[in-house]
C-alpha cells in the first residue's frame, strides 16, 4: 500500500496529541495516511504495552489511518544506530510516502528528539540504492520522501507552519480519549503522571487554540520544516 503521509512517532498517543486535526483533515480529503509508532510505550507509568496496543489501534479507527503498525523498539532504551535506522528504512519503502512527519525536533521527553532524528536520517538513508533491505524475502526499492516535517510536543517552539483543524478538533479530541489509561480519568486509580492531569489536556488545547489564532481560525497544529517550503501562487497560502 503506498501512502500519501507517513507519521513516524516514539510512542502511542504522541500522533494524537499532536497532529490527529492534520490526520484527519488529510483522510477527510482523500489522502492515505498512516502511522508507524516506535515503542509499545512500555516504560510509563500508567497502563501496560498491550492496553496501548489496544488503545493505539482504537484510535486508529477514530482517526481514518489506512494502516497502522508497532516497531516494537525499546522504550526509552531504543537508539539511533543502524539496526533501528534499517527497520525504519523499511517502513518508508514499504509504503512510499511523499510526506513523512516525525517527533519533534527536541522535547521534554528524550525520546522525542531522538526519535526525530532518527527518523529524518532514515529518510534521507531510505533513498540509497546500496543500502539494502527486505521485507518478506523480497528486496525492497530505494525510495526517499519529498518533505519532511516535524510536530511540535510538550515544548512550545516556533512553528514554521500550521494547518488549520477547525473541523477535525472534536476527532482529535476523541482520539485522544482512546488512551484511557494515559489521560485525565477522575475514576482512575493509577499515579498521577505529567499527561494524566486535567491541566495537560488544557495545554493541548491552548497550544491549538494559539496557533489557531495565529492565522485568524479556531484550532491549528503546528509544523517545523526540514528545508523552505516552495509554492508558485501566493494565493495556496491562508
Amino acid at each position: 500500500m503506498k501512502l500519501d503521509i507517513l507519521i513516524l512517532a516514539a510512542h502511542p498517543d504522541d500522533v494524537e496529541l499532536c497532529c490527529a486535526g492534520t490526520v484527519c483533515s488529510h483522510v477527510s480529503q482523500g489522502r492515505k495516511v498512516g502511522i508507524v509508532d516506535f515503542t509499545k510505550g512500555e516504560m510509563g507509568t500508567r497502563g501496560t504495552p498491550e492496553i496501548r496496543l489496544q488503545e493505539a489501534a482504537a484510535s486508529a479507527k477514530i482517526l481514518g489511518v489506512s494502516v497502522r503498525e508497532n516497531l516494537g523498539f525499546e522504550d526509552v532504551f531504543f537508539e539511533n544506530n543502524k539496526k533501528h535506522q534499517l527497520e525504519v528504512i523499511k517502513m518508508i519503502r514499504k509504503y512510499q510516502p511523499e510526506i513523512v512527519i516525525l517527533n519533534a525536533i527536541r522535547d521534554r521527553h528524550p525520546d522525542h528528539g531522538k526519535a526525530s532524528e532518527l527518523g529524518k536520517i532514515a529518510c534521507f538513508m531510505s533513498g540509497l540504492k546500496k543500502i539494502e533491505t527486505t521485507i518478506d524475502e523480497v528486496r525492497q526499492t530505494a525510495w526517499r520522501p519529498k518533505a519532511v516535517y516535524h510536530y511540535i510536543q510538550s515544548n512550545y517552539i516556533q512553528p514554521d507552519f500550521v494547518v488549520d483543524i477547525s473541523d477535525f478538533w472534536e476527532r482529535k479530541q476523541q482520539s485522544i480519549q482512546a488512551f484511557k489509561t494515559q489521560f485525565f480519568n477522575p475514576d482512575s486509580k493509577e499515579p498521577e503522571t505529567f499527561i494524566s492531569t486535567p491541566e495537560f489536556m488544557k495545554l493541548i488545547e491552548a497550544r491549538d487554540r494559539e496557533f489557531g489564532y495565529s492565522i485568524g481560525v479556531k484550532f491549528a497544529e503546528g509544523f517545523t520544516i526540514e528545508r523552505n517550503l516552495g509554492i508558485k501562487n501566493l494565493f495556496d497560502l491562508i
